[in-house]
């Protein structure tokens, strides 16, 4: 019987659905709950990835589900201009975790919308155009945001907006920057990219976007220092600089932000998965400066759902929560035990090449060859569909260059006992593989 109502979802799904690209998951998921996923046979799935990246606090969180239902019934959505309290509650609440001056906040629904507004906002106060981004970026698929995205997504669409740049991204395995000794030589490569920007700038760089830790192009962890000198060549040009935490924000990383880690601000702050805990709910903060020139520059952005009181509500819970319960700790400790357990993986198993990340924003990069560190997308699916099939939801990057990631971001509300769990699957799941594909070539 089950069998039969799964064929019929697919094929109801297959007729309906219009494919955008993504892959579908196998699994049809019914319910989910803290760290948990149940399929249609009430099997249990560990996700490992925080639906998408965006559940801090893990599936149906009490606390969130009281807000919801509490402010639906009493404030949903109004006319974008009519300010509630939840709005302001939640703006004074961010403004608290905000290093100065970042003081100003607006709300909008996902990642996309706050990085294309924090472009618009870079060009209106600078009166200047063109936008620099990593190689690896990712900050959204829509018209600005995709242009400053370089990660995948830039196919057979036309062309992007004008005066996009690309910076080489700080990819510390497989970058052919290198000292004598061999380490990343990540001055160079910065002085390299930096001198690659002004000859092709005509002389109206606005910003650089980038995020702290880049997600989808392969949890890449920039060094001690690296953003810092980052924004004070941004400084000698002028620039903004727009930080994209749609991932790294609230707490995950081990720290409220994760710019904080080299003591930096931006001028403009865009926070989204995270802070909605899974709602549509993205933020964009910058300072009083800023604000007033925008205003005087007439600076308009207006969507559907601007400032909606019962996203507002949630973002506000959030916050709370993650204050009350030392969130960014927990983050840091249970990142600990996952990293450490990564790195027993990657001994025992040779196809896992790296093992970077910070808190619990892990990833171990999959090679097929220990001596080339020749990517390894296939066996990276293969292990991350066997994992799936033990009971563990892991996100696999398969874009070109990126080598087969395991991203891993579990909810922070994860327990000891689970994290351990996690691993023992991933370490059955690679043994798996390995073993199958031996025999294959035996």
């Amino acid at each position: 019987m089950a069998q039969l109502q799964a064929q019929e979802f697919w094929a109801k799904a297959e007729k309906y659905l219009m494919s955008t690209g993504v892959p579908y998951s196998p699994i049809i998921v019914t319910k989910a709950h803290g760290t948990i996923l149940y399929d249609q046979n009430g099997h249990e799935i560990l996700d490992f990835t925080s639906g998408q990246m965006s559940s801090l606090l893990g599936h149906s969180h009490p606390e969130i589900v009281e807000v919801v239902r509490n402010n639906v019934a009493q404030l949903d959505h109004l006319l974008s201009n009519m300010i509630t309290q939840p709005v302001v509650a939640l703006a004074e609440r961010l403004a608290r975790f905000l290093p100065a001056p970042l003081e100003k906040s607006f709300f909008l629904n996902t990642g996309s919308e706050t990085t294309e507004a924090a472009l618009k906002m870079a060009k209106v106060f600078t009166g200047k155009f063109e936008i620099v981004a990593f190689s690896a970026s990712f900050h959204g698929l829509t018209q600005g945001s995709g242009s400053a995205t370089y990660s995948t997504g830039r196919r057979n669409a036309g062309p992007p907006t004008p005066g996009m740049l690309a910076f080489p991204a700080p990819y510390a395995y497989r970058s052919p920057f290198r000292k004598a000794d061999g380490s990343y030589d990540w001055e160079t490569e910065i002085e390299f990219g930096w001198s690659m920007i002004d000859r092709q700038s005509v002389g109206s760089l606005a910003a650089f976007i980038m995020e702290p830790i880049l997600s989808t192009g392969g949890i890449l962890v920039p060094p001690k220092g690296y953003l810092k000198r980052m924004a004070e060549e941004c400084r000698k040009r002028d620039m903004l600089v727009i930080m994209d935490e749609a991932q790294t924000g609230v707490g995950r990383t081990g720290k409220m932000f994760a710019f904080e880690d080299d003591e930096i601000v931006p001028d403009i702050l865009c926070l989204s998965k995270t802070l909605g805990c899974g709602l549509p709910l993205g933020s964009v903060s910058t300072t009083p400066e800023i604000a007033r020139g925008l205003s005087q520059s007439k600076f308009l952005w207006l969507t559907t759902h601007l400032n909606d009181p019962l996203t507002a509500a949630v973002g506000n819970k959030v916050l709370e929560i993650v204050e009350r319960d030392n969130i960014a700790q927990r983050a840091t400790e249970r990142g600990e035990q996952l990293r450490v357990g990564l790195e027993d993986l990657q001994k025992k198993y040779w196809c896992i090449g790296d093992v970077r990340g910070r808190g619990l924003f892990q990833a171990i990069e999959i090679i097929a060859n220990a001596e080339t560190k020749a990517p390894g997308p296939d066996l990276g699916q293969l292990v991350s569909d066997k994992a799936l099939e033990l009971g563990l939801s892991c996100n696999v990057v398969n874009l070109p260059g990126m080598g087969g990631v395991f991203r891993l971001a579990p909810p922070v509300t994860v327990t000891a006992d689970e994290i351990s769990k996690g691993l023992r699957i991933l370490d059955e799941a690679f043994g798996a593989v390995l073993e199958s594909c031996n025999s294959a070539v035996a």
